[in-house]
Order: structure tokens, then sequence, then C-alpha cells
């Protein structure tokens, strides 16, 4: 199986200097239904552009950008130009589902990359499984989010993200690993997500969870859960929920003395982290990432995150990197079926093995999720120094 490797051409550093140049014209519509021209595919991207999801949306759509970028400058999809159309679904499940109709019935696209959240990438599904195209979601994590009420996948939906319940027992082999034998655990009671973490992590870990608290989206105060915490003296604390709660958590806690290691989901994989735990408390701090760019990741990582920094001006994250092989995988499906049959383009992302990403070997199971790797990113000072693999059971 091509890899991204094998679609590229030209060197990084070039294609870097190119996308710079053009990255400001990369939003282009037209009226024409047809999926293709004689010279061009067109891919459109759903994302959440503005409203509460953008920090997540617009890092996934310039990643999606880059790759399409460099697949056009070494010569496209077998001989033919990707054309890449935006579409901002607002944060929202019903714009989204306008949105990818929008995509698909005025724009003619033959593939959707997006959205990033569960709800609005499950919002697009109806418009897209009728219309037979492919749709890809870079940042899913939702278990079952690729799955109809039968529990079978979606004949055109998949994921290039690993899922909560394998990230909940990953930080929690992690943490094993690491010798912590107590535990505290925080939830996001407000959430799927909050929860089904803090119930893998409960299951993986092989000490004692010797407290285990709740919150809810939006809480600022954390005062009297944290006393109760710091009270049982825990090795490390957990917290299943997102960088929004999770920064006052970390600076209310190491406020109160708390210096246990705190350990998270890739919910905390945001700039937006440090600002809200102070600079002066980011120590010790643990989190799941899909994607490594330190000195032992692989070489198409490391060149990946130079091209984004030269193309962008910041450091790619994880969503970013996600973005940027959910445009690749579906490239290389297109190139080993050598058409554009949307039914067969499907069949062979659902058949994906080994495909090398910059997120790590992609080989999709049968609910069209990936089998992969994740990575432990470790903060100390303010930075991240280094990060640890942790492979599938």
């Amino acid at each position: 199986m091509m890899n991204i490797k094998g679609i590229k051409r030209f060197s990084v550093m070039l294609l870097s200097t190119m996308v710079i140049a053009g990255c400001g014209n990369l939003t282009q519509t037209s009226s024409s239904n047809s999926n293709t021209s004689e010279d061009t595919i067109k891919i459109g991207g759903n994302f959440e552009l503005t409203g509460s999801a953008a920090g997540y949306g617009n890092d996934i759509n310039n990643g999606a950008k880059l790759a399409v970028e460099e697949i056009n400058e070494a010569g496209g999809i077998d001989g033919k130009q990707i054309e890449y159309v935006e579409a901002d679904n607002k944060s929202d499940a019903n714009e989204s589902a306008s949105a990818a109709a929008r995509l698909i019935d005025e724009e003619g696209v033959s593939a959707i990359v997006g959205p990033s959240l569960t709800a609005n990438f499950q919002a697009q599904i109806n418009a897209a499984t009728q219309a037979q195209v492919p749709f890809i979601g870079p940042a899913v994590t939702s278990d079952g989010a690729t799955l109809d009420s039968n529990g079978e996948a979606y004949e055109y939906g998949f994921s290039v993200a690993f899922l909560n319940s394998f990230q909940g027992g990953a930080i929690a082999r992690f943490s094993n690993n690491q010798g912590y034998e107590t535990a505290a655990v925080m939830q996001d009671n407000s959430s799927d997500y909050g929860q089904i973490l803090s119930d893998e992590f409960t299951g993986a870990f092989e000490g004692d969870v010797v407290a285990t608290e709740s919150y809810v989206a939006g809480d600022t105060d954390f005062s009297s859960i944290l006393t109760n915490i710091k009270s049982k003296n825990p090795d490390v604390v957990f917290i299943a929920g997102y960088y929004t709660e999770a920064g006052t958590i970390i600076k209310q806690a190491r406020e109160m003395g708390i210096e246990a290691a705190i350990v998270g989901p890739d919910g905390l994989a945001s700039e937006e982290l440090s600002s809200l735990a102070g600079e002066e408390n980011m120590n010790d701090i643990y989190y799941v990432s899909h994607f490594a760019s330190d000195e032992d990741a692989s070489q198409a990582s490391q060149e990946f995150s130079a091209a984004f920094e030269e193309a962008y001006g910041k450091a790619p994250d994880e969503f970013a990197a996600l973005g940027y092989d959910a445009v690749y995988l579906y490239a290389n499906a297109v190139e080993e079926v050598g058409s554009e049959d949307n039914q067969a383009i499907a069949e062979a992302i659902a058949n994906t093995t080994d495909f090398q990403g910059v997120t790590g070997a992609i080989t999709m199971k049968e609910d069209h999720t990936p089998n992969k790797t994740a990575y432990i990113q470790e903060i100390q000072n303010n930075e991240v120094v280094g990060s640890t693999a942790v492979a599938p059971e």
C-alpha cells in the first residue's frame, strides 16, 4: 500500500514555500454538480471555522489544505488536481448537515473531510450516504460514531482518530508503567466523553482509585472536589474532560499544593490549556495525543511539522496532523482504485492496512476506525519534553 512518501514527488521545504503563496486562494466554489472534471477531483472540507470548536476546526482545516497543496504540487491524484472547497458549519450540527448538503448538491464534491465534532460528523451522514460520498472525520473519537443503529459501519463513513475507549485504557496503562499506585479521577459528567474515559481508565488502572469526582462543562470552582482529592494524597489525578475545565483544575490543584502527576485525554491538547492553568503550573502534566513531533518521531512527522510551521507560522498540533492524514488516506484510496468510483474508493479505505500517516500507521477495523498507536505527551516547565508511545493491545 502506498504511503505519504509514495504520493509526494517534491521536497517538503519547496512545497512549504508554495503553500505560503497559495493558502489565500484555496477556497474555491463552482456551480457544477459534476464530482470531477477531466483534470480535477473536488474534495469538500466541512469544519468548525467559527463558533465554540473553531480552535479545533481551523487547525484540522489547515492540515487538510497543506495535504492538498502537497498532492497537487506532486502531480495530483492519478494526474488530476484536487480542488478543495471549504464550508463553515459554525460548530453547529444543523449547520453541518446544511454544509454537507451544499458541498454535495451545489459543489459536487467527491468526498468530504470533517467535521471535527462527533455530533457534527453524524449530522452529515444522511446526505453523504444517500449521495454515496465518502466522508472522513479527522478527530471523531466517540465510540459508535461510525456505526448505524444495527451496529454496522456506515459504508461511506470513516475516522482516522482512535476511540475514547482506547485512549482511556492507554493513559491507564501509561500510569501503570509509571509506577503510580493510587489515582483520583475527575470526570466531566455532562458528556459521554468524560464518562467513557473515566470507566476505561478505572477498569485498566492496576492500582487503587481512591477518589472519583464529577463536574460539568462550564464549572469554574473545583475547590471542594480538590480538597477531597488532596486528603487522599493520590500519586496521579486523571482529568476525564476537555482543556476548558482541565486548565482551571490544574491551576487550582497546584495552588492548593496538590503535587500529583496530572494525566488526561486528547481533550487537553490545546494551546489554551497553558493560558488557563498558568505557565508556572504546567509541570508533571501528561495527555494523550494522536501525533508526536519530537526528535524521536518518524521522519514523515518531522517533515510535516516543518512544512506546517513554514506555511502557518506555528508548530502543528494533533488536529492539524489528523486533517493532513485524512486527505492523504483518501488520495491513497483513489490511487489504488484508479478511478472516481465512490463505492470502490470507500471499499479501498475500509480495507486500508498499514497506511503510514504522520499520526502513525493506520489499519482500518470493521467499525471504520483505525487501529493505531497513542502518544502520551509529557509537559515540564510549560513545554512538551517527550512522548511515550502506547500501542493497541
